[in-house]
């Protein structure tokens, strides 16, 4: 059976040293770790470079590449619906505003841990603007989890009244 957690957020973080200090900033935990990505992304409109340097901390040493840069712009520049379409109560209909607090749910499934490499985890987080669920891959070092890949960028229903998907 699967394991289903919300995570909670009263404040979405703004830059590294908020998110450091974010109780659910547990790399224990590959759960809390999961739900920090779409809340560090919803800072990309206001300020890529925070993103930038929160999603570095979400990958301990591994920075980003400059393909990963050059990604993270493509997918996410104008496009701030997407990171908020993963929050409770952001539908279309609502231009993908989220209930606050802003909660997360994070769930494993029966390939999660047996379709990775041995230390590798991929966890669902469902968005309301696609089918399926999309995944994050994190990695185990040391017994802390790391951001290891991000499929949650990919384009979705766009919000009502864009134009688009009608």
């Amino acid at each position: 059976m699967a394991d289903i957690r919300k995570i909670t957020f009263e404040k979405l973080p703004e830059n590294s040293e908020e998110l450091r200090g974010m109780p659910q900033f547990d790399q224990h935990d590959q759960f809390s770790m999961a739900a920090l990505l779409p809340a560090v992304l919803c800072r990309y409109d206001d300020s890529p470079q925070d993103t930038i340097d929160m999603l570095n901390v979400l990958r301990g040493s591994r920075n980003m590449s400059p393909y990963d840069l050059q990604f993270l712009r493509d997918r996410m520049t104008g496009k701030a619906y997407i990171a908020r379409s993963y929050f409770e109560g952001a539908v279309p209909e609502n231009n993908y505003k989220p209930s606050v607090p802003y909660t997360v749910t994070v769930s494993d499934n029966l390939y999660s841990y047996t379709d990775s490499l041995e230390g590798y985890v991929k966890l669902d987080i469902r968005s309301s603007g696609a089918d399926s669920p999309r995944q994050v891959q994190l990695r185990q070092k040391g017994g802390l989890w790391f951001l290891w890949e991000n499929f949650l960028m990919a384009d979705i229903k766009a919000p009502e009244g864009t134009g688009e998907w009608q």
